[in-house]
C-alpha cells in the first residue's frame, strides 16, 4: 500500500505513515527516521522507544 504523506500548510513534507504487512501503521519523519507505531489490534500508539503514548491512533502527535 502507498505511503500517506503528511504535509504542513506550506506543502512541506513533515512525515509519512506506512501500512505494514501486519496491519500496523508506522510513522516516519521526512528523513525516514522511525518515530512511532500504531497497532489497530490493541488500539495503542507507541513511540520509537516502544513507550506507550496512548489509546487510539496518536501518530501525528509524535511529529
Amino acid at each position: 500500500m502507498a505511503d500517506q504523506e503528511l504535509r504542513d500548510r506550506n506543502n512541506r513534507l513533515i512525515g509519512k505513515i506506512r501500512t505494514r504487512s501486519d496491519g500496523k501503521l508506522e510513522l516516519r519523519d521526512p528523513f525516514d527516521f522511525f518515530k512511532g507505531i500504531y497497532d489497530p489490534k490493541t488500539n495503542e500508539t507507541r513511540d520509537k522507544d516502544s513507550m506507550f503514548v496512548g489509546k487510539g491512533n496518536l501518530l501525528t502527535t509524535l511529529l
